[in-house]
């Protein structure tokens, strides 16, 4: 099952940015992982203090636009987490600018400068969608990227007639059932520096790709791309020999991790606010769950994330969770506890 709508959720009392101290070493918060390992480990404390003397430019208005449904991210989150990672990923972004620079000095020419991919992994209902909204609206603050474009996977996956002619329509989500090649098509649109390049729009609604319309995305400074199996590689078929995967595309990638005992009972109350809300307008494609009872509703969510959502989650999301630049680690309460970022 593809992930539920992501809708706004009920505006919360206002939030407040703690105040900001003086910095202080981060060696006491490092967690000292074997010299083997490809990531730095820093703890909340740690990351948050990363990014000091850097603005926090959204307010508390601007994250209940932004945060999903059943994600209480509040603006406290925003300027622990998302304030340094946005200070990061501006450092890479101007980075990758300077070698574009220098290899165009190399080859005596002067191509256009690229968009720089952001791709965002993770679980059905970890609130990926909710991190790569909040990453746009922060990264189109920095005046070296005011044009930041966000684009999900969903718009992707086959029609549900397609998907019924396979007979993989319970396998919606999986990674066979994406058009991968219509995926991998775009982003090398993207990365040829196209000028204007098209995607297919998905309704979560309908449950359904929506015949006619498009995403129209011209030439961002920063594109992310959001996902379920947004870093998975590549895989030949007898139909598909490309060895080039999604992730190729990709100049950083982010994946949001938690417990899955964390994530499958947010996704349980996900839908039960979604039985309330989305499901009951008539033109759902769920709105038969709409007339639950709680006990109902809460069977009916268990049954459809242990048969589709659990077996996604552990054959083909989690395992690519190593392959990620970043993996933000949530605890119980959807905060984010714990940053891991690849050694360069």
């Amino acid at each position: 099952m593809v992930p539920l709508p992501p809708e706004p959720a009920p505006a919360d009392a206002p939030g407040t940015a703690p105040s900001r101290t003086s910095p202080q070493p981060l060696g006491d918060h490092l967690t000292r992982l074997a010299p083997a390992s490809p990531y730095v480990d820093l703890d909340r404390a740690a990351w948050s203090r990363l990014s000091a003397s850097t603005p926090l430019p959204l307010t508390d208005a601007d994250v209940e636009r932004l945060r999903g449904l059943g994600d209480p991210i509040d603006l406290a989150e925003v300027d622990a987490v998302y304030r340094p990672l946005s200070r990061l990923l501006n450092l890479y972004v101007s980075a990758t600018a300077g070698l574009h620079r220098a290899t165009s000095t190399f080859l005596h020419e002067e191509p256009p400068r690229t968009p720089y991919v952001i791709g965002v992994a993770g679980s059905v209902a970890v609130g990926k969608s909710t991190t790569a909204r909040v990453l746009r609206e922060m990264m189109a603050r920095w005046p070296d990227t005011p044009h930041v474009e966000l684009v999900t996977t969903d718009g992707f996956l086959y029609p549900n007639a397609e998907l019924q002619r396979r007979g993989i329509m319970d396998r919606k989500g999986f990674p066979e059932s994406y058009d991968r090649r219509a995926l991998i098509r775009f982003l090398s649109k993207i990365k040829a520096g196209h000028s204007e390049v098209r995607a297919p729009v998905y309704s979560h609604v309908v449950y359904d790709i929506v015949p006619g319309e498009e995403v129209v995305v011209r030439r961002p400074e920063v594109l992310i791309v959001e996902g379920l199996n947004v870093l998975q590689p590549a895989r030949p078929s007898s139909v598909d020999e490309s060895t080039v995967a999604v992730s190729d595309f990709f100049d950083f990638s982010i994946y949001v991790d938690a417990r899955t005992r964390n994530v499958r009972q947010w996704y349980v109350e996900r839908f039960l606010q979604l039985r309330r809300t989305a499901f009951s307008r008539p033109e759902s494609y769920f709105r038969r769950y709409a007339d639950l009872s709680d006990a109902e509703a809460t069977a009916k969510a268990l049954s459809i994330w242990e048969s589709i959502n659990a077996p996604n989650l552990e054959q083909n999301v989690l395992p690519t969770r190593g392959r990620a630049t970043l993996v933000l680690t949530k605890g119980s309460d959807h905060s984010v506890q714990r940053v891991r970022l690849r050694k360069l």
